[in-house]
This record gives structure tokens, sequence and C-alpha cells, in this order.
């Protein structure tokens, strides 16, 4: 395993990495819309918090030579399923198809006061070590 780890995204909030590679496979902690230098949640909307989490991924994946394009798993946890549709407006923005397998589901809370956090699985295939 190697740990997998960015300025650029916030940095994990408890005993985690932001991310690690395990053979073929990329598995990025769960990341809400937390700003990576001051450390404030951004946006007062479900897609301002779910663009702001996706760039926080990217942010991850990036430091494995990694994209969006190359997830295969997601799940997305999610304080209210009323937001559900407006989650997937803007993650169809920043996902591709063929589309990752995802999930999708409503948490009674969460680790800070966010409306959505995403946790992802990520191809490491032909990734520069």
């Amino acid at each position: 395993m190697e740990e997998i780890s960015t300025d650029t995204a916030p940095p994990s909030i408890g005993p985690f990495s932001q991310g690690i590679r395990d053979g073929d496979r990329i598995y990025v902690s769960g990341q809400g819309p937390v700003d990576p230098e001051s450390g404030d949640i951004v946006g007062d909307t479900i897609e301002e918090q779910t663009a702001r989490t996706l760039e926080n991924i990217e942010a991850v994946l990036a430091a494995a030579n990694r994209s969006l394009d190359d997830v295969v798993k997601a799940t997305v946890f999610v304080q209210n399923m009323d937001g559900y549709d407006a989650i997937n407006d803007v993650y169809a923005d920043y996902v591709s198809s063929p589309y990752p397998a995802r999930s999708a589901v409503q948490v009674e809370d969460l680790p800070i006061d966010i409306g959505v956090e995403i946790e992802v699985v990520a191809s490491a295939r032909g990734a520069e070590e």
C-alpha cells in the first residue's frame, strides 16, 4: 500500500489517509466541501457543496496521476435526499461516460456540518509511480 497525500485537498480529520494506492486501485477517503487552504466549509447550496467535494476528489486523484475519468465506483453520502437531483446535475458535469458505478445513501449526520460527502475507487492501471 502507498499513501496518497496532497495539500490541494483538505487534510484528513481523523486517523485515515486522503487516499491509498493498493495494486491497481486507488481508494479516496470521503471528501466534503472544505476549502483546503482555509479549512472552511464551501457553499451555501448542495450544488456548490457537491462541486467543491468533487474538486477535492480531483485533487487527491491528481496527486496519484489519475483523474475523475479513472473512477470506477463512487459512494455519495447525503444528509437530505431532497438534494439528490441537484447533486446528480453537478455530478454529471464532472464525470463522463461510461459513468462509474455509484450508490447514494442518506445519512443522519456527517463528521462536520455538510450536506454531502463522496468517496471513490479509481483504477490505477497505467499510472506513473
